[in-house]
């Protein structure tokens, strides 16, 4: 086993050892359920761990990660992650999570900024060195047709990159909106009864802070929990 494997298991026996002594019963009331207040939809970024970067424990996040916090309405990975988290876990919270630098955007912001990019295709290679149909190409082409669509051409690529990581972040929470979960939880409400909110967050990696894009929305009338 490789150094880095080994140094994760060892820091997670510490871990459970530092736990169980501020807390002796913490894993016992873990196993038996869990109850989320918050669905989290971020990227898979190893910098943007969920967990880490807001203080949480073991419990208190669900979470899905694909690269560049993409919700595709045909991905029923995250579709059926957002139904179990709304109806069956009952957060009250759906937060899209964007961050800055992130890998993935640029590399569709470098793709729509090139002038050898023909929307036309029907499909679109933006990792240029792999096919066009290729999973990871497949994955990416809708951040790319967004990039290509914010006109970002003649901006240098350091300061467009925080345009699209924002702007991604308002699609993919509109693409929350209109999901049947969300939509079902709204008009007719929750299996169990909660009010579920939407959000749009960007992490700052220079900064380590969340920013909250304020694009929060929840049922008609509702108020916001507090």
């Amino acid at each position: 086993m490789s150094d880095p494997l080994q140094h994760m298991l060892a820091s997670n026996a510490q871990w459970a050892e530092d736990v169980l002594k501020s807390q002796p019963d913490f894993f016992e009331q873990s196993a038996k359920g869990q109850s989320p207040h918050t669905f989290w939809i971020g990227c898979a970024d190893s910098r943007v761990p969920d967990s880490v970067i807001t203080a949480a424990r073991p419990g208190e996040i669900f979470v899905h990660r694909n690269i560049a916090n993409q919700l595709h309405l045909d991905d029923h990975n995250v579709l059926s992650a957002l139904r179990y988290a709304v109806d069956y876990l009952g957060v009250q919270h759906v937060i899209i999570v964007g961050h800055t630098e992130c890998g993935g955007a640029a590399a569709c912001l470098g793709a729509a900024q090139s002038p050898t990019l023909n929307l036309e295709e029907p499909a679109i290679a933006t990792i240029s060195s792999l096919p066009a149909e290729s999973a990871l190409n497949r994955w990416l082409e809708p951040l790319t047709r967004l990039a290509a669509s914010l006109h970002l051409s003649s901006i240098p690529h350091a300061e467009a990159l925080p345009v699209v990581v924002e702007e991604n972040v308002k699609i993919q929470v509109e693409h929350l909106a209109n999901t049947q979960t969300i939509t079902d939880a709204w008009t007719k409400g929750t299996r169990k009864g909660q009010s579920v909110w939407i959000h749009g967050w960007v992490y700052d990696l220079h900064t380590g802070r969340l920013r909250d894009l304020n694009i929060s929305r929840g049922p008609p009338g509702a108020e916001y929990p507090k």
